[in-house]
C-alpha cells in the first residue's frame, strides 16, 4: 500500500468515458486506502494523458448535449458532445470526473488533484512528480 499523496498517469486513450471517470474520481477520493476516511482529502493526484481519445458508447456521441447556463435570462448554452470533443476533450474527462466527486466541502481540494491533458506532451510537466501507472 502506498502512503501518503502519489502521483498516476492514466492513458486515456480507447477507454470509455464513464468508466475512466469512475477510476479517477476513487483514486481522488481515496477509498483504495487502507487509512480512507470519508471527512478527510486522502487521495492521490491523478495525470490523464490523450484525453482527444476518449470513447463515448452507443449513440452518446451524436445525443449527448452538454449545457451551461451564465446565470441572467435567456443564457442557457448548449453544446454537442461531438463538437465539444474536437477541441475540448479535457474538459469532457473533467466533468465527468467531478460529476462522480462528492458534493461536499471537500471536492474543490479533490478537484485540484486532476490535471488532464489532450495529449501525452502534459505528462512533462508532471516528470519531477515521477508518476505511476495507475494499476488496473
Amino acid at each position: 500500500m502506498i502512503q501518503g499523496n502519489s502521483w498516476f498517469v492514466i492513458d486515456a486513450s480507447g477507454q470509455v468515458l464513464g468508466r475512466l471517470a469512475a477510476r479517477i474520481a476513487r483514486v481522488l477520493i481515496g477509498k483504495y486506502k487502507a487509512n480512507y476516511t470519508p471527512y478527510l482529502n486522502s487521495g492521490d493526484h491523478v495525470v490523464v494523458i490523450n484525453a482527444d481519445k476518449i470513447r463515448l458508447t452507443g449513440n452518446k456521441l451524436e445525443q449527448k448535449v452538454y449545457r451551461t447556463h451564465s446565470g441572467y435570462p435567456g443564457g442557457l448554452k448548449e453544446v454537442p458532445a461531438k463538437r465539444l470533443r474536437v477541441n475540448r476533450a479535457d474538459w469532457m474527462v473533467r466533468e465527468a470526473v467531478l460529476g462522480m466527486l462528492p458534493k461536499n466541502k471537500l471536492r474543490a481540494s479533490r478537484a485540484k488533484k486532476l490535471r488532464v491533458y489532450l495529449d501525452d506532451k502534459g505528462l512533462l510537466r508532471h516528470a519531477g512528480q515521477k508518476p505511476q501507472q495507475l494499476p488496473v
